[in-house]
């Protein structure tokens, strides 16, 4: 009879330090997934004040750099300098909402948290095969 209580009391604490394992695991990889939910947070807030600033300066200083070309060239062709600024600000559209589809087609959610919880799966099929 000794012989199985003994390998039933290994049994039982192998299975205490693996659920305790498990649960460090656990713990760790959701304290990492908060923390990077933080930094994404702050990160898409600093992203989105940049781009109102960027927006209102570049919309300022569109106006003020229009009002200067139509000016200069009132007298010459106030039609042509209206084409071609529109034509500068409709390229340089274009080119920014080319940028921003590039930015968010390549955007990834916690790329740390998904990397190691795939390790952690790894490492688990390696120790339970």
């Amino acid at each position: 009879m000794e012989p199985t209580s003994t390998t039933t009391g290994h049994l039982i604490e192998t299975s205490k330090r693996f659920a305790r394992r498990l649960l460090t695991i656990g713990a760790n990889r959701l304290e990492l997934l908060m923390v990077e939910m933080q930094e994404e947070r702050e990160r898409l807030l600093l992203a989105l004040l940049l781009t109102l600033g960027v927006a209102a300066f570049g919309l300022l200083a569109g106006i003020a750099f229009t009002g200067a070309i139509v000016i200069l060239l009132w007298e010459v062709s106030r039609v042509a300098a209206l084409l071609a600024l529109t034509l500068l600000y409709g390229a340089t559209a274009a080119c920014l909402y080319r940028r921003l589809n590039l930015l968010l087609h390549n955007w990834q959610n916690f790329p740390s948290t998904l990397n190691q919880l795939r390790k952690d799966r790894v490492c688990l099929e390696d120790h339970l095969t």
